[in-house]
């Protein structure tokens, strides 16, 4: 490894043993990048000295206002932001900073000061609460925050000593979009308009992004600055092809590296635009793309399905390619949205561990069923359980390496995913005689739910707090609008009546309690849970039809 520009050396002393890596495939000119490089500043510092200083960057609301962020006024935003988490907080390269906002101008300034200052980042979706919160920054050792100012409800409980879920070493917060002179936006008025970028080594991790595990217990994904650009380098530059005049809109959060490079670095990487709204819906998506002429769509199959029925009341003369991930594509939502739209849906498989999408297609290169090829860079297989590649047709392990691949934070889990100097993402796949690779299910019992990432025992554990429930199982079922939805068997306690009122009152309990997006949108109260002789929950026996 390089020499590290870290001074907190946290986060290398706790990557994985070396024997335990991935192969990195890095014999690749798409991916040959200098020892030292700051990522930020190659995504931001680089395009305005090709001359797009005065090109729009972002397009956002603030205080309900329209607003146009160019590259120019975006690295002021960005070198300010960095100096108060150097000079006025006293942050030292490689320290951790949780960051916590929904899709806005702030938050895309706070993620790339973060990296610019040589710090680490540590995105966090900003439904999660206080218990979840408490599990990332002690996992890892975060010391201060910057959060939007309408989510300081949960942080604070994280910052006060009597809350059981208090984080001692999470000893700052700043907040943006909110008032007084410690708000963020108070105290980068204060501070020099330009910042060098810290001179930070190629493998140095500048991005730690947390995805829950089957048993909801979070694992840390740890990136280099080496791996920001290449998620920019490959499926963009071989698949998506975006250019300058592209204007980039979607509604994946920038806490997943979904929404990380296709509304914020993929755009940066090649001078476009972007567009960062809050709480959009498919009306109001689709009301975006109009206004603001939009050439290129992220989002899940969720809310293509229920776009398609309101494309007629939209003007998308301007949008060319559409970008789905998350989760399963069904080949029923792809036609249904080509036949609305009169585009072919580029797919997409990636993964927090991958960092982004390692294998798609798009245009001609669309088999029906298929999600595609490996994207240049990458390479796959099927194999069964010993790590033997099966032939075209069978159904197995999916496989890849490439110059990205996964290495989590002081996690025991490292060796299920990496066999054999390989990824393994946990899907079963098959791979025809062309190389087109077909998604056949989930290898473990994640929910992925209109592209949330749901771990059922951490829901069950919900439910388990409220005094009427005796014991649970909670499943992923089919649903033709959101993939899967999270459905919950419940046992209740004696004399608790089964009836509605007690469904919305454990629904609202869990929302409560978890994220709101966690929560059952079914639940079936039933007599006893099936197990196994020594006590085990059967969920293979709860997705069975009853």
């Amino acid at each position: 490894m390089e020499r590290s520009g870290h001074l907190d050396t946290f986060a290398r002393d706790n990557l994985p043993p070396a024997e335990q890596w991935p192969e990195f495939l890095l014999d690749n000119p798409d991916v040959a990048y200098p020892a030292r490089i700051n990522c930020a500043a190659e995504l931001l510092d680089r395009t305005i000295d090709e001359g797009r200083g005065d090109a729009p960057a972002i397009y956002s609301v603030e205080n309900g206002v329209r607003t146009v962020t160019t590259y120019r006024g975006l690295r002021e935003m960005v070198d300010r932001i960095a100096h108060v988490l150097r000079a006025d907080m006293g942050l030292v390269p490689g320290n951790r900073v949780l960051l916590r906002g929904p899709n806005n101008l702030f938050m895309a300034a706070a993620w790339l000061a973060v990296i610019k200052a040589g710090l680490v980042g540590v995105p966090t979706m900003p439904l999660l609460r206080a218990k979840e919160l408490k599990q990332i920054i002690d996992k890892a050792e975060v010391s201060a925050a910057l959060c939007d100012g309408r989510l300081k409800e949960e942080l604070e409980f994280n910052r006060t000593p009597d809350h059981e879920y208090y984080c001692p070493v999470l000893t700052q917060a700043v907040y943006f979009h909110d008032a007084g002179d410690a708000s963020l936006e108070a105290r980068m008025t204060k501070q020099p308009a330009a910042f060098d970028a810290c001179d930070t080594a190629v493998d140095d991790v500048c991005l730690i992004a947390f995805t829950s595990g089957t048993t909801g217990q979070p694992k840390g994904t740890m990136h280099f600055h080496r791996d920001v650009l290449a998620m920019c380098d490959l499926f963009p530059r071989h698949v998506l092809k975006p250019g300058p005049d592209d204007i980039f809109c979607g509604t994946p959060p920038l806490a997943f590296t979904f929404g990380t490079g296709g509304l914020l670095t993929f755009p940066l990487r090649v001078g476009a635009s972007t567009v960062l709204l809050e709480k959009l819906t498919p009306d109001t998506l689709l009301q975006a793309i109009q206004d603001y002429r939009a050439t290129i769509c992220f989002t899940a199959p969720t809310f293509y399905r229920q776009m398609a029925a309101l494309v007629g009341n939209h003007d998308l003369t301007s949008l060319k390619k559409t970008v789905s991930a998350g989760e399963a594509l069904p080949d029923a939502t792809r036609q249904l949205w080509k036949q609305a739209s009169g585009i072919e849906m580029i797919d997409g498989i990636g993964g927090t561990e991958m960092i982004h999408i390692f294998i798609s297609s798009a245009g001609a290169d669309v088999v029906p069923g298929a999600i595609g090829k490996p994207v240049p860079g990458y390479i796959a297989m099927i194999v069964d359980d010993d790590m033997k590649p099966l032939p075209p047709g069978e159904v197995g392990k999916l496989a890849v390496k490439g110059p990205t691949g996964c290495r989590y934070l002081a996690d025991s889990r490292q060796t299920s995913y990496v066999k054999d100097g390989w990824n393994l993402p946990g899907d079963t796949f098959s791979c025809d005689a062309d190389g087109n690779y077909y998604y056949q299910a989930r290898s473990d019992d994640m929910i992925v739910s209109a592209g949330y990432n749901i771990a059922g025992p951490e829901v069950e554990a919900s439910l388990l707090k409220h005094p009427a429930v005796a014991e649970c199982g909670v499943v992923g079922v089919q649903d033709d609008g959101r993939g899967q939805i999270v459905k919950a068997f419940v046992v209740l306690k004696p004399g608790v009546a089964r009836d509605e009122a007690m469904v919305r009152t454990l629904q609202e309990y869990v929302k409560a309690t978890i994220a709101p997006y966690k929560y059952p949108r079914a639940i079936e109260f039933i007599d006893a849970l099936p197990r196994t002789e020594t006590g085990k929950l059967q969920r293979f026996k709860l997705r069975q039809p009853h």
